[in-house]
């Protein structure tokens, strides 16, 4: 039991609770007034959250232990999943912040496009672990996944979810990237995806989306209207000094804040604990994408450094679009911070990747203590860690 306990990733066991657990903290001092305002108790975001931090848990716990190799034997099953919730929410979903983004079942609400996330990500990884052999082939090895990446980031488009179809796009990018293809072939997908845009940009272009990037870029302008939110979040970011003004003891949140349980979040971290308090939040995401991409370095299987690869792309990106929102580097596309920020579907899908990334990390360490007897299907490739631009790391 001892021995079992010992191959665990303690980092990536014990980061991802605690930072949930703060998070946990900040929902119930960011979300009270809130929750009394829309007609709740005052705890309504709290005991929520802690359910879904128990459900996490269990799927975390149960992640951890099953052989990750599996899901790629279940890769068809998943993927087709996939497609059926992101299609059967456009048809029957619910709408929420002008999205129709959910499956509403009475009090329990899901989200496909948050666990789209991770099984791209075990597609992409899968796929292109078995084509490592002729990753530098465009028609055969690397063009043939990007058509099924590119129905779920239109079925996510069409919902519409802007936040979500990016954060989706940059991780297939950074699982693409360090499969080995070519550079040439990467910037081949550049050019062809800048041209995409470009064709689809007049469709996209509302409004709405024009006006959240003039609040985004110029919030001083129309600070009542389209820079409103914005602004409050800098209120928030720069009331908070050095330590803060106290847990709890948020202005911001009383009605001026934009969700501040959930999109800004970090302004109300940042407000209540100051300073500090955000280095420690970034910090803690910081050592959980940095741990990841280490277990991905040390993994001896192509599959399961790719599918760390994009787990930690998965959570290093999200938070950067999060935090890019509430500073304005980048506009406001309601995406939550990781582990901290209110949501049932983001959490579940986060613990699930902490417990698939502690399970790779199991393997590495078994496979670092005593031989393992080569795999048939593997190859030499499957020894190197790959890194794009068509080389790999020898180890």
């Amino acid at each position: 039991m001892i021995k079992k306990l010992r191959d665990y990733d303690f980092t990536l066991m014990i980061t991802p609770v605690l930072l949930t657990a703060f998070g946990i903290v900040m929902i119930y001092s960011a979300s009270m007034v809130l929750a009394v305002v829309e007609g709740f108790d005052s705890s309504h975001y709290l005991v929520k959250q802690i359910q879904w931090f128990i459900l996490s848990m269990g799927a975390f716990a149960i992640t951890s232990m099953i052989p990750y190799r599996n899901y790629q034997k279940m890769i068809k099953m998943i993927v087709l999943a996939i497609v059926l919730l992101l299609a059967g929410v456009l048809l029957f979903g619910s709408t929420a912040n002008n999205a129709k983004s959910w499956f509403d079942f009475g009090p329990v609400s899901l989200q496909p496009a948050e666990f789209a996330k991770l099984g791209l990500i075990m597609y992409l990884a899968s796929v292109y672990s078995k084509k490592q052999s002729y990753i530098n082939e465009l028609y055969r090895g690397v063009l043939p996944p990007l058509i099924l990446t590119a129905i779920i980031l239109g079925l996510i488009v069409m919902q519409p979810d802007i936040g979500t179809a990016a954060i989706i796009f940059l991780i297939a990018c950074s699982v693409i990237f360090s499969s080995g293809i070519q550079f040439k072939h990467l910037l081949l997908l550049g050019l062809l995806g800048a041209l995409l845009v470009l064709l689809t940009l007049p469709s996209m272009i509302t409004d709405e989306r024009i006006s959240r990037f003039a609040g985004a870029y110029q919030p001083f302008e129309d600070p009542a209207d389209d820079g409103y939110h914005l602004i409050q979040s800098y209120l928030a970011i720069g009331a908070g000094g050095l330590v803060g003004e106290g847990l709890g003891q948020s202005v911001q949140k009383l009605g001026y804040l934009l969700e501040p349980h959930t999109d800004f979040i970090m302004a109300v971290i940042a407000e209540e604990l100051g300073f500090v308090g955000v280095v420690i939040v970034v910090g803690m995401l910081a050592i959980i994408v940095l741990r990841g991409l280490f277990i991905a370095r040390k993994c001896q299987d192509s599959f399961g450094s790719l599918l760390a690869i994009g787990i930690s792309a998965m959570v290093g990106i999200q938070a950067f679009i999060n935090l890019g929102a509430i500073s304005g580097m980048l506009p406001i596309t309601g995406v939550p911070l990781p582990f901290v920020s209110y949501g049932g579907s983001s959490l579940l899908v986060m613990m699930i990747g902490m417990g698939i990334l502690n399970n790779i990390a199991r393997s590495v360490r078994k496979t670092e203590e005593e031989p393992v007897p080569v795999h048939k299907e593997r190859d030499s490739e499957s020894n190197h860690f790959p890194i794009g631009g068509g080389k790999t790391w020898v180890r």
